[in-house]
């Protein structure tokens, strides 16, 4: 069973606030990913044909990195009932199968009554390269 987490508003968040999740990459999630989003672009799927690529291997699609973003910001921090706005993202290195990949968030922002909250966003791979980046919008949960 899950346990629930407790989400914060934004009168509880603070600019520094950030937390985190891990994650590696599979070749499941990236076959999974390709049937859930319908994105079979043999640079994710093919061997034969991501050799080549100026990768020289398969790479996983880029929203399958910004989307562990999002399972910070649904389950961690704000946390449950926390609704995405917008994201602003850069791609900066591809992501490998076996590749771990760590999503952070910091918030950078906070609009008291309002519920928006911005936060930076970071996906960075077991060596510590960046990935992705950017900043999300969200509203905070009540």
């Amino acid at each position: 069973m899950a346990v629930m987490q407790i989400a914060l508003t934004e009168t509880e968040l603070r600019p520094g606030d950030r937390d985190h999740f891990e994650k590696t990459i599979s070749e499941a999630d990236v076959y999974l990913y390709a049937g859930i989003s319908g994105d079979t672009n043999p640079a994710h799927l093919s061997e034969t044909f991501a050799e080549r690529t100026q990768f020289k291997t398969r790479i996983a699609h880029g929203m399958l990195s910004a989307g562990l973003i999002s399972a910070v910001l649904g389950t961690r921090l704000p946390g449950p009932g926390t609704i995405y706005l917008g994201q602003d993202l850069s791609f900066k290195a591809p992501v490998k199968i076996g590749d771990t990949i760590r999503a952070d968030v910091e918030v950078i922002e906070t609009k008291p009554g309002k519920r928006v909250v911005k936060l930076q966003t970071t996906c960075t791979n077991q060596d510590g390269v960046v990935v992705l980046d950017g900043v999300a919008t969200v509203l905070s949960p009540r």
